[in-house]
């Protein structure tokens, strides 16, 4: 019952904010669905997804907005809200994930990245985070935020973002929303790998009711076995 009822509540799309950079969504009490848009062909304007997660009195940014002024725009509301920023943690080395680091950076809060992120942030002259995770699984706050490397899909670099307490997984660009009919960008992606990838995540969090995709709408559990099915498909299997 608590699953439908918080499908719903989701597809309702409750905004707490909306300008023409950046809308805000409500997910559960102390998580929000942040969403940035830009034009890009050959998909015209494409909106992307990262999370706001509270803790007490603390906020945690998954996934920064895509560009500077929307990153601006979202530490501003944070603000707004009484919250502190404390870090933020992006799932992998494109744009729409990590474009906000150098504001971040600037602003004194902390970012954190997988090492392999680095080096392919590095390596298109793009700004690092400030913290580095070497671990395949790294809490960022115990109990409330956990990171994990399932292996090579979208990026060789994908992480995703467990939220424990809401049942909650933050998939970013690793994962599909419901209507994809493709994979979309598969420039760095690793398609062979992907559906592999994809069953480590389904193994390690039986518990998901709540799917947060890069790209699209929020969905459930289902969001990972469309990927995966995608991915198979791309392979001709």
């Amino acid at each position: 019952m608590r699953t439908i009822i918080t499908f719903l509540f989701l597809m309702s799309g409750f905004a707490y904010a909306n300008t023409d950079k950046l809308k805000i969504t409500k997910l559960a009490d102390n998580v929000y669905q942040h969403t940035s848009y830009k034009v890009v062909e050959p998909w015209g304007k494409v909106g992307a997804s990262g999370l706001v997660v509270v803790d007490g009195n603390d906020a945690y940014i998954i996934d920064t907005p895509w560009g500077q002024k929307p990153t601006k725009e979202l530490i501003n509301w944070i603000n707004s809200k009484g919250f502190v920023i404390k870090s933020s943690v992006v799932t992998h080395f494109h744009e729409d994930a990590s474009s906000g680091i150098p504001l971040l950076n600037k602003s004194n809060i902390k970012t954190y990245a997988t090492r392999k992120t680095n080096t392919l942030l590095s390596l298109k002259d793009k700004e690092q985070s400030s913290h580095e995770i070497s671990n395949n699984t790294f809490e960022l706050v115990k109990g409330t935020i956990e990171i994990f490397y399932p292996g090579k899909g979208h990026t060789e670099d994908n992480i995703v973002v467990w939220l424990p307490k809401d049942k909650i997984l933050f998939g970013g660009c690793f994962v599909k929303s419901i209507h994809s009919k493709n994979l979309g960008n598969i420039e760095d992606a690793s398609i062979d790998i992907w559906p592999a990838s994809i069953q480590k995540v389904i193994s390690k969090y039986p518990d998901v009711e709540i799917v947060v995709p890069g790209h699209g709408k929020v969905g459930d559990v289902n969001l990972l076995n469309h990927t995966a099915k995608l991915a198979l498909g791309a392979n001709g299997l």
